[in-house]
């Protein structure tokens, strides 16, 4: 059973808190990635080796998706947060002061595992919300998250330019404690009830795949949308950088600002789950990532009409994917209030596994047969998404309108 907490704690004001909190948190996953060249001629390492801090900031943030997002289950979740945010930023302190490449590994795995905590910010507003906000909420608090994704590289790269690659890690350890202790002050205390120890808990994810038809579904489908997000900008800079388009770093990165309508898609999926429309929004959304590859494969094609289409295409696939990912999210929650963190962590885990897998299938699908791979491989993975959702749709709770 859950403790009932004031749903009037959640304010506007304190739900655009816990957007920025999500954002600046998992940002710290994505700052090195514009500056792998960089690191690599301060520490004398190859790029390989510099690759392999994207992967261990990826790995550890899987592994505390397991291990830490249940812990949200059994403490109480204030006093949880701000530690987790503090590890976090001491991560980055490592890394920003990080003697060589095997110190900036350990940094960047305490700041990934730890950076987790954005995924027990979602549910603890899903719990303090009242039933008619809560998918606004949810979808509000993820556009943080997606702008703190989008915007990371574009904030290190501009950084690094004024100072230099340690800069941004000095940067963003200072405000994630600042942050810490705002949490501290604004977020009201809240613990659930629980009967199960810590490996009970763990135990407890895999039951709940086992006997809940709804987490299933959803979380294939979340699998499969993310697997569409891995496979697009795993190659996109591969097509940018080549024939017709031939463009430089700096240009390629702006095509990542496209991302920012996704933020805006996750606000209004949210919404229309509150409105008992979640299930017309995941449909939608699914046939959208079906279409918009046709769009996308025409990318090195007919000059100007080729890249306005791709555009077009990239826009709408990240609209899509964050549609129906806050759509699958704002649903899982209205089952089992007491598991809402161990419910994350297997959605949030599926989601994670299907992104990684599109990004591996994306450099397979680029070298053996070029863009119109990838993109094949697009239109195969959204045919999938809308055969497991016709299979699935019946699992899917009916939700009234609480508006």
């Amino acid at each position: 059973m859950e403790n009932t907490a004031p749903q009037t704690s959640l304010s506007k004001g304190l739900i655009l808190l816990m957007a920025v909190a999500t954002g600046m948190v998992v940002a710290s996953n994505y700052y090195a990635q514009p500056l792998l060249d960089s690191i690599a001629n301060y520490f004398h390492i190859s790029a390989t080796l510099a690759g392999f801090i994207v992967t261990t900031a990826q790995l550890s943030y899987a592994l505390g998706l397991m291990l830490l997002v249940p812990l949200g289950d059994i403490f109480e979740r204030r006093s949880l947060i701000v530690i987790m945010t503090l590890i976090s930023a001491s991560g980055l302190l490592i890394t920003a002061m990080a003697p060589n490449i095997w110190l900036m590994l350990i940094g960047t795995a305490l700041s990934g595992m730890f950076s987790v905590v954005a995924q027990i910010l979602v549910p603890f507003a899903a719990t303090l919300a009242a039933p008619h906000q809560r998918g606004k909420a949810v979808g509000t608090i993820m556009s943080g998250l997606l702008l703190g994704i989008l915007l990371a590289r574009t904030a290190s790269g501009l950084m690094a330019s004024f100072t230099n690659w340690q800069g941004i890690f000095w940067l963003a350890s200072v405000f994630l404690a600042i942050l810490a202790l705002t949490l501290w002050r604004c977020l009201p205390t809240y613990k659930s009830q629980t009967n199960l120890n810590y490996f009970q808990l763990l135990g407890s994810i895999f039951k709940l795949f086992a006997t809940t038809p709804v987490l299933r579904t959803r979380s294939l489908i979340g699998a499969l949308i993310f697997a569409h997000f891995g496979l697009l900008w795993t190659s996109m800079a591969f097509l940018l950088a080549s024939d017709p388009f031939n463009y430089s770093d700096a240009v390629i990165g702006l095509f990542g600002l496209v991302g920012a309508a996704g933020a805006l898609m996750a606000g209004k999926a949210g919404v229309w789950v509150d409105k008992g429309k979640g299930k017309k929004t995941t449909t939608s959304g699914l046939i959208l990532l079906f279409i918009c590859w046709g769009l996308i494969v025409i990318a090195p094609y007919y000059q100007w009409i080729g890249l306005i289409s791709f555009i077009i295409g990239v826009v709408l696939l990240d609209l899509a994917v964050q549609g129906v990912h806050v759509t699958n999210q704002s649903t899982i929650y209205r089952i089992l209030p007491d598991a809402r963190n161990r419910l994350t962590a297997a959605y949030m885990t599926s989601y994670f596994i299907g992104g990684a897998l599109g990004s591996l299938l994306s450099g397979y699908a680029y070298h053996q047969y070029g863009w119109i791979g990838v993109s094949s491989a697009g239109a195969i993975i959204g045919l999938l998404g809308l055969l497991v959702w016709l299979f699935g749709y019946k699992n899917d709770p009916v939700i009234q309108s609480e508006s």
